[in-house]
């Protein structure tokens, strides 16, 4: 008699745990992932051809460089900028048909300063 009581007390234990795991996974959360893509390709890159490249000094100080015109191809070059001096300022620049002007006043880029041009350009 005694041992029916510690098996049914064991079948007893059984049930309770059986129900906790029930219950618990009743309260689980979860999460809504919308879809996604992902990907990966490779293509040439290639590079920009400039020319005709022009500087205008200013007016008033002639040390001082206001604009930078010059000519790219493609002509398709969407962002171009350019920097006058290695590790100096960036300027934004204009992009008409292959026709680039570069404001060069803010800040202020001068001719004893300029030591390149570098361009970055891109579609």
């Amino acid at each position: 008699m005694l041992r029916s009581k510690r098996i049914l007390a064991g079948f007893g234990l059984i049930a309770v745990c059986g129900g906790l795991v029930a219950a618990g996974s009743a309260f689980t959360a979860s999460n809504t992932v919308p879809d996604a893509s992902l990907g990966q390709g490779a293509n040439v890159i290639s590079g920009y051809s400039v020319s005709s490249v022009s500087y205008t000094a200013n007016g008033s100080n002639p040390s001082n460089i206001d604009a930078v015109s010059f000519s790219i191809t493609p002509a398709s070059a969407s962002t171009v900028k350019v920097q006058l001096v290695s590790g100096g300022s960036w300027y934004a620049c204009s992009n008409t048909s292959g026709s680039v002007t570069c404001a060069t006043t803010s800040p202020q880029a001068t001719a004893g300063a300029a030591n390149s041009l570098n361009v970055v350009a891109g579609q």
